[in-house]
């Protein structure tokens, strides 16, 4: 059997994924669907981990933009991670999925504290990791938290589900004929502005030497198709090799 191209992934979704078709909140439907494209992922073999962001609950800047101290509006936003985080948990553990959420965040009574070593026991267990709560400070991002924790669980690339299928050099839910890219580097990304990531992530990933892979987790069954290697996706990774 040929081993996986990239053993051990990290799968960052934002939270506006888990709404579904609703413009807030969490949709069960939905949730049971990227749950059921998790456990076929692990089934085929992969080492999963995961990261969701909270917009479909609360964002920090769109609180801070309406009065809430920058601060506080981005731990409630930790706070919804944390909500989202549980909710892929549990729908994952119907599916027979064993599961750990460990949060930046330290909350004990419904999470483990993230400790390194311990995830990747869990990993190693063939258990499904949920990061929670960012890196646990104001002013980063999921994205960013997604970098770090890619970076310290040693992942093989960081797969960013979204809602269109891959990098394009304009919008093209706006812009008519929008090219998308099969390649970019991360030098490309952060000189252009592409909006992949924010750009403390993807510098992270250039430094790790962590491919990130943009693909449409709302096309059913195209996480297993990306990891394959046939889907639809934009890979962004060091020069030598984008250009390959």
């Amino acid at each position: 059997m040929t081993p996986p191209r990239f053993k051990r992934i990290l799968l960052k979704l934002s939270g506006e994924v888990l709404m579904g078709q609703g413009q807030f909140g969490i949709d069960p439907a939905t949730c049971e669907r990227v749950a059921l494209e998790v456990k076929a992922a692990r089934e085929a073999g992969h080492e999963l981990c995961l990261v969701v962001g909270g917009g479909n609950i609360f964002r920090g800047v769109a609180g801070a933009a309406q009065g809430i101290e920058r601060t506080t509006g981005d731990y409630m936003g930790m706070l919804a991670t944390v909500m989202n985080a549980l909710a892929m948990q549990s729908t994952l553990e119907k599916l027979g999925v064993h599961t750990r959420v460990q949060s930046a965040v330290q909350m004990d009574k419904i999470c483990e504290p993230f400790i390194q070593r311990r995830a990747e026991r869990h990993l190693e267990k063939g258990r499904v990791v949920i990061f929670a709560a960012g890196v646990g400070s104001p002013f980063f991002t999921t994205d960013s938290g997604a970098a770090l924790r890619a970076a310290e669980m040693k992942c093989d690339a960081l797969f960013k589900g979204t809602s269109v299928d891959g990098v394009y050099d304009a919008d093209p839910k706006k812009v008519a004929g929008a090219t998308r890219y099969e390649t970019l580097t991360y030098n490309r990304v952060l000189a252009d502005n592409l909006k992949v990531m924010d750009a403390a992530a993807v510098a992270l990933c250039r430094d790790s030497d962590i491919p990130i892979v943009v693909f449409n987790i709302r096309e059913e069954g195209n996480l297993a198709a990306v990891l394959n290697g046939e889907g639809t996706s934009t890979i962004v990774r060091n020069e030598q090799e984008a250009y390959a």
